[in-house]
Parts: C-alpha cells; structure tokens; sequence
C-alpha cells in the first residue's frame, strides 16, 4: 500500500518524485514559494522530523501586488504639473475604481507615508523594477516582488467570479517539496536558522519600504498542508543543504547570495529528478552531464553534449513506463493471477499503488471490472505516459535552460554548455578560497555529475566516443572562461587554481 495522493486521478509521477515537481514553477519561482513556507514556520526553520506534518499560512499581499503591478496610472499623475494633493486624489479615484483587496479602498495610510505623491510613484517604480520577470506578460496577481524581507513573500493567486483562490499554475508544490527536502538533509535546522536570520530581517530597507506599500499582512484564511515527498532521505538532499550553507557563508550581500541561491536550488532539484528517474529504472549508474563549453571554434564535445542531454530527457518518461509495468514483478501480482477472480485481484492490487482504475468508474468509462491485468497495466501506462509529458516530462528541458545549463547557441540542437552565471555558482558553491583546476573539475564530477576534461571523461575516451585531445580542448576552454571571469589564476602553463572571491565571513561577520 503506497502514500494516498488527493486531487489526483491517478498516482504515478508523484510516488517517483513527490507531489509535485512542476516544469512551469521554474527555480525562482521554486525559491519563492519556498520562502513562504519557510516564513510561516519561522519559529522553527527547517526543523520538521519526516513523521512531522508540515503546515503554512501563506501571506497574500494583495495591496502591495495591486499598487506595484495593477497600477498603470501612478505615471501620467506624476507627470501632471497640479498640486500634489490633486495627483493623490486623481490617482486614488482611478486607482480604486479597479482595484482588488484594499479592504474598502482606504489609500490614507500612504498618504501618511509619503511626503509627497512624487516620492510614493519613485518607490512603485523602485520595486517594480527589482521584480521578477519584470516584462513578462503573466496577469498582475501572477507577478512577484523580489523577496526583500518577510513582508514581500506571498503566493500565487487567482481573482475569479467567486473570489480569490491560490492558483497552483506557478506555485505548483514544488517550493514545499523543497522545503520538506532540506527538512530531511543533514544539517537542515542549522541551515533554517542561517535562513531566517539572513532574510528575515523586517527592518531591512526595502523590506521596510515594502511594509510601508502593503501596511498589515495579508494571509489565507487557513493553515494547509505541504505536498508529498516519498524519500525519507536522499544524498541530494544533503547536497543541496551543503551548498546552500556554502553559500550563505561567503561575504556577499544576502540579495546577491539569492541568486545563488536559486540557481544552485534549481541544479540539485533537477538532479534529483534525473537520480530518481535512474533508481526507478533500476540504473545504477549516477547521471552524467557531458558539457560542452563553448568557444570560438567548433568543438568534437558538442555532439556527445547533445547525446547526454538527449539520454537525460529520454530518462523520466522510461521511469514511468518502469513505475506501472514494475506492477507485475510484484509476488502479489503473481498470487493476484492465480486466483478465483485474476481481473478482480490485479484491479484492486493496481488500485492499491496507483489509486487506479477508480472504486466508482464515471458513465463513459470502459468496464475494468472485465480487464485483464495486462490490459490495465497497458492502459495505465499510456495515461501515465500522456499526462507525464505535459508537465512533468519538460522539467528537464526548462529547468536545465532557467538555470543557464543548457543552451541551443551555435547550434541547431540544445546540448549542456553552462553559463558564466552558473560557473560562477558552481566556483561559489564548492571553492572555500582556492582549489587546484582539475582538483574542482574532479569535485563538479562528483557532485553534480559535470564531465568537462579529459580526466572526467576517460570512461569515454576508452570507449572510442570523443578523443582525448577533444576533451583536454574542452578542459583548457573552461580554464579561459574563468580566467575571464576573475575566478581562476594561473601560476604557470600547468598549474592553476579556481580562486572564490567571497572568502568565508570571519567570526566577527
């Protein structure tokens, strides 16, 4: 008997990664998400045992979302050269006119707040442009602030004919899976406590500033449930929990610390999708992410590139199929199929792990009572396999590119070729102060799966796929990349060290 799923039809992809990992909800919006979870478990971060159920309130801040992105007047009115009193009553007229949630419209409180109409249209134009997907044409209750402090974290929401309801389009789940993962890392509580300190500062500038716009927080009216994970542990849990620390410790500002955050939020999440996708499958060998970095020149490594990433999307979909046909190597299936009533028996097993076929079909659905077990399990794959590829079977493609690791650049055909952003999370994240170049590309090997020189992929080279001096071409590409990006400093020809330059806080920090 497998963890019961709600709101589900059937139970397939969610026993294989949780409930629910999203293609839509990418990395930002993952961190986001997150945040509020954490923020609503303030008073302990990060400290729930995998017994614990996990609970939050999220804020909704529907007066701060409504003046930064509802708000297409505040411009003109600040052109017009009238007193200022009459900008603030021109503005609030049409303002309210269209605005949702301001409790009865009452704007005095920013009247109070600002000492002119000028200053209140510099703060809107401040924190709109720090928002994420500034340009991006989502609906206004669909935008997000950047996250400044505990007053500028709320969820996803939708205003219909009924009301307002969360929307699970963009905060599909997959920010509380993250939340519950780094419950369940090493060290965890001792990383949710770097967290809550670090950004949760309420009187931090902007934060203020935010708190200023939206006055009293606004939150749902009730207390819900995170999603499910089914691994009570997992060593890229640990992972991400150890990278996320490595990176709080550096000497940077905590907004610049946030983008690393997410981009190295988004790696490991991605290689817990491919790792599950592997165990699944009963592949034991760990991913490989063969990386072409690219250069000037056109390389022999960008076509083995392009096969690994091919043989990565190709992995969830083959875990699926795995999932539901692994139902006959079951030694119940095997008792089911010997008994009195074989149709009945491999019904009730197959509804017992995947929630499916239903208890109480609908009218227009066939008779599974009359199925056999092999043409329940056929039928199941196929809905499985059609459902998984318009979400979940894009996580891949859109992950690996939100986070700057793939790319179709030069090239008809997206292979792995990371980023300058990404390198620079990878030095951040793994470099204490310095590492010997091919001491790091040895450690990217071993955690993330990067093959890049001719050391890493010597397997390949053996195997007649690439040739050595190819890889070595590749190796010495990387070097240059970060030799331009200040991270590597070389001693002579053959000596060179990866060198992080947010040296760890000393302890007066």
């Amino acid at each position: 008997m497998t963890a019961r799923i709600d709101g589900v039809d059937f139970a397939v992809d969610e026993h294989i990664w949780g409930h629910r990992l999203y293609d839509e909800q990418l990395p930002h919006l993952t961190v986001l998400e997150f945040l509020g979870v954490l923020a609503s478990n303030a008073d302990k971060p990060l400290a729930a045992s995998v017994d614990e159920k996990v609970r939050y309130k999220p804020q909704r801040q529907i007066r701060l979302r409504s003046l930064l992105f509802n708000n297409p007047y505040v411009e003109a009115i600040r052109a017009r050269a009238v007193p200022d009193a009459d900008k603030w009553s021109a503005w609030s007229e049409a303002f309210v006119a269209d605005a949702t949630g301001l409790e009865g419209g009452d704007l005095e409180y920013l009247r109070a707040a600002f000492s002119c109409f000028d200053d209140f249209a510099k703060a809107i134009e401040l924190l709109r442009s720090s928002a994420f997907e500034v340009r991006s044409n989502k609906r206004w209750s669909s935008k997000f602030v950047f996250p400044f402090g505990p007053d500028a974290l709320y969820e996803d929401l939708r205003f219909g004919p009924n009301g307002v309801s969360n929307d699970r389009r963009f905060f599909a789940r997959t920010g509380e899976l993250l939340y519950l993962m780094l419950c369940r890392a090493k060290g965890g509580p001792e990383l949710g406590k770097a967290l809550v300190s670090r950004l949760f500062d309420p009187y931090a500038p902007m934060n203020r500033l935010v708190r200023v716009l939206q006055g009293q927080p606004q939150r749902a009216e009730a207390e819900r449930d995170t999603g499910y994970l089914p691994p009570a542990s997992h060593p890229r849990f640990d992972q991400l929990c150890a990278d996320w620390t490595a990176i709080l410790s550096r000497d940077m500002p905590i907004y610049d610390a946030l983008e690393h955050l997410i981009a190295s939020a988004g790696l490991n999440l991605l290689l817990y999708f491919l790792e599950r996708g592997k165990e699944q499958t009963g592949d034991t060998e760990s991913v490989e992410i063969i990386c072409e970095i690219v250069s000037r020149e056109r390389t022999k490594v960008r076509a083995l590139s392009g096969e690994s990433y091919q043989a990565n999307q190709a992995l969830s979909v083959r875990a699926v199929r795995s999932a539901v046909e692994g139902a006959r190597l079951m030694p119940e299936w095997a008792a089911a199929l010997a008994s009195e009533d074989p149709s009945g028996e491999c019904g009730s097993l197959m509804r017992s792990r995947f929630q499916w076929p239903p208890a109480t079909p609908e009218a227009e659905d066939p008779d599974f009572s009359r199925m056999s077990g092999d043409e329940l399990v056929k039928r199941l794959t196929e809905k499985a396999e059609s459902r998984h590829e318009q979400h979940v079977g894009k996580i891949h493609t859109a992950w690996s590119r939100a986070i700057g690791l793939s790319s179709r650049r030069l090239s008809r055909r997206t292979r792995y070729a990371p980023n300058d952003r990404l390198l620079k999370t990878l030095v951040i994240s793994v470099v204490e102060e310095r590492m010997q170049f091919d001491e790091f590309l040895h450690e990217i090997r071993a955690r993330y799966g990067f093959v890049i020189g001719d050391a890493e992929g010597a397997h390949l080279v053996k195997a007649k796929l690439v040739d050595q001096e190819a890889l070595s071409e590749n190796r010495a590409n990387l070097e240059a990349r970060l030799v331009g990006l200040g991270l590597v400093r070389r001693l002579s020809d053959s000596c060179s060290f990866v060198e992080n330059p947010f040296l760890n806080k000393g302890e007066s920090a």
